[in-house]
């Protein structure tokens, strides 16, 4: 592939036919009639104008396909991280105003900005430092919020109302909400092909402008501008108020690409091919710039429309394409329609995106994998509904447990006497049972890198051994686990080999890998001599040991 190629994935999109052609007609036009009322619902969770849902639709759509290495994703509005901005933004501005608007479309091009410098510079590991259970709890933790928050709208509860004690509903919009989330909850189970969601907004317009739900107090989309999106330049927040976008941007940037690798990975999967992260980092960031510049939000890889894209039998971009084209046409021609659809349905599509989200038996499944990861994600999801609207704790607070547990398995590395199973292999001599490998031997396996954080471990084991055990002669060390060594652990060495020199201690050195046997020869640390014995297989060293067992039997029968 050439650097150009690399550069502008589309490129290597194949040459249109009829055929194919039509099957991307289909998958777009099915992705475009859901991706419509999605978009607007999305944009009153992020507390921007409905419009903007339709904006974050289209060209960020289509200019994250074209740059991003994962063409069948689709991109735009998603809940996770709509909910996201609107808690990001609370306390710093009205929902819906314009200050709002600016800060969100700040947020926007700073986790744009920020995902392009990280795919340009192939930083995208370090999305690694969220593991799978962080991001589970916190998905959790923001799909309850998320059901809390269109609560209100789905009963048809004015806001003020939420804190009398005898709550009045809106029947009408009660109705409504109800309704729509039953349908689109069979839809989902029985026909989740159908585009259910228009099916369900078209008709909720025409029984709301029937009935006169507007004029009888219910609350309605209302109307939407027509026409394209022009463009939309921020102006400055003040050095104080970016420095309070920073921390959220951080984690709009993090959650929303991890979004994109969990529907990446599965298309990508699917094809046999490998992902490309950092193309795709490159892609999502130039569709968010691309938002911002729209009037619009953070944008990101929906994981439903993405399935859904994929059912249809997506092949390629041009799917996306198509769809960008049916969203067109939507905000050209048929903005008119949405006037009568009540907020109550929209409350209904949210919820029916989201209640897949939470899924409580991974908690359990957690628990019997690992406990300590357990607890990293139940604190996680915890903090995560406690510290709303600052919902970057949560993430922030399962990422620091998280490393904090990692850096503890590094500092305590796995270090175990071994001894002759039965089967011929080395095993923990404790766990198993065995008798040591030969009299006066301490035959150990550290299964870890011999670095800075393990080095004292190691030492620390070899010399507590050795003073508990002052008739020791042989010291095997089974090396084949370490993998890597540092200065630190080059230097701890050097100073066991020379403390076992000094008290008359054999020490046998197995498997040990042609990396870290470079810079111990190197360091002047692997002279074989009476006191260094090297091995390549267990089976030599096991043939060796055989050797000093004789040795030590034959004294102990020679009458003293």
């Amino acid at each position: 592939m050439t650097r150009l190629h690399r550069f502008l994935p589309f490129l290597n999109w194949p040459r249109p036919t009829a055929a194919l052609l039509r099957s991307e007609a289909m998958a777009g036009l099915t992705v475009g009639l859901m991706v419509i009322p999605q978009g607007v619902a999305y944009a009153a969770l992020a507390g921007m104008p409905l419009i903007t849902g339709i904006y974050a639709s289209m060209l960020p759509a289509l200019i994250a396909v074209l740059f991003s290495a994962s063409v069948r994703l689709s991109v735009g509005p998603t809940a996770l991280t709509c909910l996201l901005v609107s808690a990001s933004l609370a306390g710093l501005a009205e929902p819906g105003s314009a200050q709002w608007i600016e800060l969100a479309v700040w947020l926007a091009l700073l986790s744009g900005l920020l995902q392009i410098v990280l795919g340009f510079v192939r930083f995208g590991w370090l999305l690694n430092l969220v593991n799978s259970p962080v991001l589970m709890a916190f998905t959790q933790a923001a799909a309850v919020l998320i059901i809390a928050s269109q609560l209100p709208a789905l009963l048809g509860l004015a806001q003020q109302d939420l804190l009398a004690q005898l709550p009045r509903p809106h029947w009408p919009a009660l109705a409504f909400g109800l309704g729509s989330l039953a349908l689109l909850l069979l839809a989902r189970r029985w026909r989740p092909g159908f585009p259910t969601v228009l099916a369900v907004v078209v008709g909720s317009a025409a029984i709301g402008r029937a009935t006169g739900f507007e004029a009888g107090g219910g609350a309605v989309i209302g109307t939407l501008p027509q026409g394209l999106p022009v463009p939309y330049l921020p102006g400055w927040p003040g050095w104080a108020t970016l420095g309070q976008l920073l921390l959220p941007t951080l984690v709009i940037t993090l959650v929303s690409f991890l979004e994109t690798a969990s529907s990446a990975k599965v298309d990508n999967g699917k094809r046999g091919q490998r992902w490309d992260q950092d193309q795709d980092l490159i892609g999502q960031g130039l569709a968010k710039l691309a938002s911002g510049l729209s009037g619009a939000f953070p944008t990101s890889s929906s994981f439903s429309r993405s399935a859904l894209n994929l059912y249809a039998g997506a092949q390629t971009g041009w799917a996306t394409v198509f769809s960008v084209g049916v969203v067109l046409l939507a905000l050209l021609l048929l903005t008119p329609l949405l006037h009568h659809v009540p907020l109550a349905v929209l409350a209904a599509i949210v919820l029916v995106a989201v209640m897949g989200l939470i899924k409580p038996r991974a908690f359990t499944r957690l628990w019997a994998i690992s406990r300590v990861e357990a607890v990293t994600a139940g604190t996680t999801f915890a903090v995560t509904v406690l510290s709303a609207p600052r919902l970057y704790w949560g993430v922030i607070t399962g990422v620091m447990i998280a490393l904090s547990h990692f850096l503890y398995l590094r500092l305590h590395p796995r270090i175990i006497e071994v001894g002759l199973h039965a089967d011929g292999s080395l095993r923990d001599r404790h766990l198993w049972h065995l008798e040591p490998l030969a009299p006066a031997t301490y035959a150990l396996r550290m299964d870890a890198a011999l670095d800075f954080a393990t080095a004292n471990a190691f030492e620390r084991a070899v010399t507590e051994h050795l003073s508990a055990h002052p008739g020791t002669r042989h010291v095997m060390l089974v090396a084949h686990p370490i993998n890597w060594i540092d200065a630190t652990g080059v230097e701890a060495f050097g100073r066991l080999s020379a403390q076992l020199h000094e008290q008359g201690v054999t020490l046998h050195l197995v498997g040990i890998k042609l990396p870290v046997e470079t810079l111990l020869r190197t360091a002047g640390h692997l002279q074989e001599g009476p006191c260094l014995k090297l091995y390549r297989t267990e089976a030599e060293a096991l043939r060796a040991s055989e050797a000093w067992r004789e040795t030590a039997d034959t004294a102990a029968a020679q009458p003293g």
